[in-house]
């Protein structure tokens, strides 16, 4: 499996904006569909987005479409998620994750489908 290391998390003021990122080793990245989740205090753990290997297929929860992107550079086993407007209702620990399998964003939002995970990044976003 492939290992995982977020950064970038951190505190900021609704409006605002941070950059998570996502070191892997281990594994070659191309092989792997990556995915960006988060779960907040008291709540089950929710997809945020996805992307395919060469990034031709993404997807977003309806929740922070418009609001973040992710991307990848392969040439540097990385994943990112640009979070901009953020708002308090995102504040969670953000994980991302690693699948070989998935093709469609009805599948790459499944969770459980995801074989690596991270040990993830708190963001808190104050209104």
């Amino acid at each position: 499996q492939v290992a995982l290391v977020e950064t970038g998390g951190g505190l900021v003021q609704a409006g605002g904006s941070l950059r998570l990122s996502c070191a892997a080793s281990g594994r070659t990245f191309t092989n792997y569909n990556m995915g960006w989740f988060r779960q907040a205090p008291g709540k089950e753990r929710e997809f945020v987005a996805a992307i395919t290997r060469s990034g031709t297929t993404i997807c977003y929860a309806e929740a922070v479409k418009g609001r973040f992107a992710i991307s990848r550079d392969n040439a540097k086993n990385s994943l990112y998620l640009q979070m901009n407007s953020l708002k308090p209702e995102d504040t969670a620990v953000y994980y991302c994750a690693a699948r070989v399998f998935g093709t469609t964003c009805l599948s790459l939002k499944q969770g459980p489908e995801y074989n690596s995970w991270g040990q993830g990044t708190q963001v808190t976003v104050s209104s």
